[in-house]
Order: C-alpha cells, then structure tokens, then sequence
C-alpha cells in the first residue's frame, strides 16, 4: 500500500505508468508531471478503469473511500461510472437496444467528456430506453423509429428530436458494424419528413431616427449603477447578453483600451477581444471607482460574488416600455450588424467582431487579434455614429409614452412644429 510521501515523491517519466495502491485503486503517473488516481474493476466480467481525480485535489485518503463507495455499488449490480443507467438486470453483451446502447456506450465514452456522457445517457433514459430498451436491436424498424421521433416532434422538442436521433443512430450504426443488425433504422429516415428548428430572429431597431430614440429611453432606466453602466455600453460592444453581464475586471485592459473575452466564456471557444471606444472605456473607467470588492464588472448588489443576470437587462429593458416584438437584448448585435453593412464596413470584419466565425469557414484563418486596429477603428466610428444620433434625436418623457411606437409618433409630431 502506498503512503502520503510516496505518492508525494513519485517522479514523471518518458511513458505513462501506474503504481497501485490496494483494491483495485493506483495512480496514474503522466510524462507531463500530473497524477490521476484510476480505479480498476470488473463489471459484468469485464475489466473497466474510472478516474477518480487528480492528485493533490483528491487526496490518498480521498481516493481509497471513494474507490470503497464504488465498491459497494459493485455489490448492488451498479456499474459505478453509469449509477443511473445500470441495475443488476443489465448486461451490455444482450442483444436488445439497450444492450447495445450499454455496450456502445462503453466503447464511447472515453471519447466524450463526462457532461456529455452524463447528458447522452439522461436523453436516452428519457426517450429510448422506455419504448424500445427491452425490445431485441434486430427487430427494430424504421416505422418504429419514426413513431417515436415524431412524438417527440409532437411534443415541440425539435432540439431534443435531433439529439435522441443522433443517439439512435449512434447505437444502431455500432451495431451494424458489431455485425449484429445489417441494417441501420435511423439512416433510412430522411432529415426533410421531420420539422427543422426555427431560426430565431430577434427583435432589433434598424431606423437611425429609431436608434437614437432608443438610446435616450435607456438613458431614463433609474436602476442600479450597474444595470445602468452596462445598459449604456451594450450598444457599442457587439457582445451577447451572458458575454456582457458575466465580464470580469481581468478581462478590462484599460491601458490597452481593450476586452477580452476568456475562450470558456464564448460561444465559439475562442478568446474575443473588443476594441473600447473611448465612450466604453469613460464608463467602464468610472464604474470602476465604486469600489464594490467583486471581480465582475457588474456584480448584482446582493452578492459581489455573482453578476447582474441577463433577465436584469431584459427588464431594464422592458420597464422602459419596449416590448419583446420590438427589441430583446440580443437586438444591440443585430442592430450593430446591419447598420454596419449598411454603412459599408467590411463583412468580415463586422463578423470577426461578432465572433461569428466558425471553424469550417475561411475566416477561422484568423487569427484573435487580426484586423485589430480595423476593428479598433470600426468600433470607435460606430461609437461616434451612435453619439450622433442619440444627441441629434430629443428626448421624450416617458410620462409622455411608453413605447416607441408612442415615442416615434411624438418625435415625429415635434418635427412637424419645426417646419
């Protein structure tokens, strides 16, 4: 058995090795330095390997009971990586759906994180095992599969239709190549007999008269100064709702006058950098005077440990009488995006700066910060732009209207007493 010291001192090598410690339980040892404690069993007469964690967050002493709890699900017929899927009565090498969904889950999963492992397994305990789990995998049809994907498809889950399809397809595909069916039911379904998920648009205001009415209602939100602080900038940095109420003070570079955006924190996984306009960085400079202790740029006044919330903006937003069918908090994007174009910026740029690349384009050639003082240009002229029309539009009382449809109408009245 192994000691505290031991562990401590056990050095890389050029290959990966393992020491054991007792039952089952060792230490994995990578080249790279790092340690990870695995636990090595056998399950339905097979021998299988699960990580337990790493060394120094899990201890000796944690890893030895966690390979014991693991121990006792073993005495009650429960696989310890899958507790929510396997029962005594289960056995991957059974020529049933779930019998093949078990076995290619086991030859999966080392492929996959542990959330999505996790997140397969809950879809297929919801949808697939119930209706087709115990029926043999060679009896399964492709009008079976598609009564059960059209109620799913009945149900509105047109995003859960396409996954449980996937999985499906998954597990019968394996099973083809197991040479257990010779035919995959899911393949033969065309895509086009099952409803495609709606493109959402959201609501934005494109009319530069619009644009600046806009701008003075939000000057009028009276909440809190972070709410208002980041109601202010949301129309100049292009981010999306969680991007802009989540961001962090490590993410300001004031002398750089620059954002960015932590990868974990993008929808694309890829560090952003947004170019502050000197508009952005005056009002980021003085909400950065309150000293509220928080890491985030716009803690919620209950907790400085966590950020305004995305809804906070909505109904910021919605207070000022702005209803869903006329702007969401997504619309400053669309609304920079459009503009943009139609003031002749370049496409690319405008969606480098959208983050909107992908990785099967031409613009994932890019690199974070390419094109970065065009960019630094657009946002500044785009800042000034808004500035423009904010100060070149009155401002309306909201006592006076509460939409901007009223708004509009009355702007449109106080023209006509100018003529």
């Amino acid at each position: 058995m192994l000691n505290d010291t031991q562990v401590r001192n056990l050095r890389p090598k050029h290959k990966l090795y393992r020491v054991s410690d007792s039952h089952g339980l060792c230490i994995e040892i990578n080249p790279n330095g790092s340690k990870l404690w695995r636990h090595r069993y056998r399950f339905n007469n097979k021998a299988t390997m699960m990580a337990l964690g790493t060394y120094l967050e899990v201890s000796l002493l944690d890893a030895r009971q966690a390979r014991d709890r693991n121990k006792q699900l073993l005495k009650q017929g429960i696989n310890p990586k899958f507790p929510k899927i396997y029962s005594y009565r289960d056995n991957p090498d059974e020529i049933s759906f779930k019998g093949m969904f078990l076995n290619w889950l086991n030859n999966k999963k080392d492929e996959w994180t542990l959330g999505y492992a996790e997140d397969t397994v809950q879809r297929a305990n919801s949808y697939l095992l119930p209706i087709i789990g115990k029926m043999p995998i060679d009896q399964i049809n492709s009008p079976i599969m598609l009564k059960l994907l059209l109620e799913i498809q009945d149900k509105g889950l047109l995003d859960t239709l396409q996954k449980v399809k996937g999985i499906a397809n998954g597990v019968f595909s394996h099973s083809v190549g197991m040479g257990i069916i010779t035919v995959n039911p899911v393949r033969d379904l065309p895509n086009d007999i099952f409803k495609k998920k709606p493109i959402k648009h959201h609501a934005t205001i494109t009319d530069p008269k619009e644009i600046g009415l806009l701008l003075n209602m939000l000057d009028q939100h009276i909440g809190s100064d972070e709410v208002n602080a980041a109601l202010t900038i949301a129309p100049h940095v292009f981010l999306r709702p969680g991007e802009l109420t989540g961001l962090l003070w490590s993410e300001v570079d004031f002398h750089a006058r620059l954002i960015r955006i932590n990868a974990e924190r993008m929808k694309m996984k890829k560090v952003h950098l947004v170019p502050m306009s000197y508009q952005v960085l005056t009002t980021l400079k003085n909400l950065s005077q309150i000293d509220t202790g928080s890491d985030y740029v716009f803690p919620t006044p209950r907790n400085k440990n966590a950020s305004i919330t995305t809804n906070a903006l909505l109904v910021a937003i919605r207070s000022l009488g702005i209803d869903k069918f006329t702007f969401t908090t997504h619309g400053f994007r669309h609304m920079a995006s459009i503009r943009l174009n139609e003031l002749g910026y370049r496409a690319d740029i405008i969606e480098l700066q959208l983050a909107h690349t992908k990785s099967n384009t031409v613009k994932a050639a890019y690199n974070h910060s390419d094109h970065i003082e065009e960019r630094r240009t657009m946002m500044q002229e785009w800042s000034d732009h808004l500035a423009k029309l904010k100060d070149t539009t009155p401002s309306l009382s909201l006592s006076k209207a509460t939409t901007i449809d009223e708004t509009m109408e009355q702007y449109r009245k106080s023209k006509r007493k100018t003529i």
